[in-house]
């Protein structure tokens, strides 16, 4: 909210702002977070609910970089008319010119319509012709020729039988390390001494994937002889099948279609591999990344990379040790497990059996005001009926008592299954990593990762949240005109 009231005060930035006068989604993504705000640098500005100096710190880094923002706005403006008069269609502007724009800003100021509009030119044609054929149409030409893809089928086919599919260890405990070592670093405190390194060579991350294949509970729910209890890929969210499937080729993708992770097609896979990069040409040729997403969709996690798997690994861990509200007995409780407040005044087994990485952003989580409000119409509506680890009601519970409060309350209702929104933003990223080659070292580069997709989920539930406020109005304030026209 504080953001939100700095942003309006600022003029002539209509074209980084909503309709409804806030910065768009993508402006805090892609401007005011990593550019301007910086929270990770400046950790007062971090919280969803600002302490006074915090409150302070903000207001004055957005007001201090206004006159960048103004000349941000001003560029994006200019080089959208010049992409449509060159007929550029491929990618969304936002995404790949918000950054360049405040880039020109910083380095040039505000542009002039006439003398400037080479340099938006110029700008255009280095962002697109990065692309070097690498596009999303070259891929769908790719995998429509009808040989080819039986080709590519067959060999998605043999790589899954050759998956490694012995029993594994539990690792659960050493994960829980590796997540207090992440917090613990970044708080300063003391914590377990890990080194992602011996995980990674203990291949830990790798036994996990492979429990998510094996671990496909029999019709009773039963893990095979062995295996120790742990969520499916199923319960997840990461499939919508029992146990995960060989991926199809596929013949089309668009990011409103997009399935689950492990469901996704290879064109998908890569479809959104292309989508996602700023610098096209940086990628390896079409072929070349549809063979490696072959392999990669075939190996645990769906990933190649063994400092990625540990990382899918403690995320899975983490997410579900989330609880931006715990129900009681008595209804929805407030207690963040792991963190005194629960109403009873002191720590329980489970609580303490949580990674400090859990308390730590259950703990920001909770105190997020539409989490508050969610709390509240849960317990109006009397509802103790406790969800399973696949989200799913119990068969006594009405199906209306999550939605009794329309949008809102499904909102509420996502709130009690905050592992499946997590994996599904976490499995991208580390996906992307993998195309990039991108592993990560240390503990603190892993809490940034885990603790990113975190502040990614609750952001998107913020914005859904005043969507629907908005939308709320808007309707109270068209009753009220039809009222005093009746």
């Amino acid at each position: 909210m504080v953001l939100d009231e700095v942003w309006r005060r600022l003029d002539e930035v209509d074209a980084l702002s909503g309709p409804h006068g806030g910065p768009l989604r993508r402006t805090v993504k892609l401007i005011l977070d990593p550019l301007v705000i910086r929270p990770v640098q400046h950790p007062l500005c971090a919280g969803s609910i600002l302490s006074a100096d915090g409150a302070v710190l903000l207001t004055a880094r957005v007001n201090a970089a206004a006159d960048v923002l103004r000349a941000t706005a001003a560029w994006f403006t200019l080089l959208k008319q010049v992409r449509r008069a060159l007929r550029i269609t491929d990618g969304n502007a936002q995404d790949l010119y918000f950054q360049r724009c405040f880039e020109l800003a910083t380095m040039s100021g505000m542009p002039d319509a006439v003398s400037d509009r080479g340099a938006a030119e110029d700008a255009l044609l280095e962002i697109h012709n990065l692309t070097a054929g690498r596009t999303t149409q070259a891929l769908k030409e790719y995998l429509a020729d009808p040989d080819r893809a039986a080709e590519l089928a067959e060999l998605i086919g043999t790589a899954w039988r050759r998956r490694p599919l012995t029993s594994t260890a539990d690792h659960t405990a050493t994960l829980g390390d590796l997540l207090d070592a992440c917090a613990a670093g970044r708080l300063g405190e003391s914590g377990p001494e890990i080194d992602i390194d011996d995980l990674t060579a203990a291949s830990i991350g790798t036994h996990h994937g492979i429990r998510l294949w094996l671990a496909a509970a029999d019709d009773a729910g039963t893990p095979p002889t062995g295996m120790p209890e742990f969520p499916t890929a199923q319960q997840l969210g990461l499939t919508a099948r029992t146990v995960p499937q060989p991926p199809r080729v596929g013949e089309s993708a668009s990011k409103a279609g997009l399935g689950l992770p492990f469901d996704r097609t290879i064109h998908e896979r890569v479809f959104t591999v292309l989508q996602a990069a700023s610098e096209r040409a940086d990628l390896p040729p079409i072929p070349e990344l549809v063979d490696a997403e072959i392999a990669r969709s075939c190996a645990p996690w769906a990933l190649l990379d063994e400092s990625l798997r540990v990382a899918a690994a403690a995320g899975a861990l983490l997410a579900i040790q989330l609880r931006p509200i715990v129900h009681a007995h008595n209804g929805i409780g407030d207690a963040v497990a792991g963190h005194p407040g629960n109403g009873h005044g002191s720590r329980t087994p489970e609580a303490d059996a949580v990674s400090a990485a859990a308390r730590v952003i259950n703990n920001r989580w909770q105190r997020e005001a539409y989490v508050l409000q969610a709390r509240r119409m849960m317990v109006r509506a009397e509802s103790t009926v406790p969800l399973d680890m696949a989200g799913a009601l119990a068969p006594s519970e009405p199906a209306t008592t999550l939605e009794a409060g329309g949008p809102l309350g499904v909102i509420a209702a996502d709130l009690r299954v905050p592992w499946r929104p997590y994996l599904r933003r976490l499995w991208p990223r580390v996906h992307g990593r993998d195309v990039r080659e991108l592993p990560v070292y240390a503990a603190d580069e892993l809490w940034d990762l885990l603790d990113g997709v975190a502040r990614s989920v609750m952001l998107d539930h913020r914005m859904r949240v005043k969507k629907v406020l908005a939308a709320t109005a808007v309707a109270a304030e068209l009753d009220e005109m039809e009222s005093r026209a009746g």
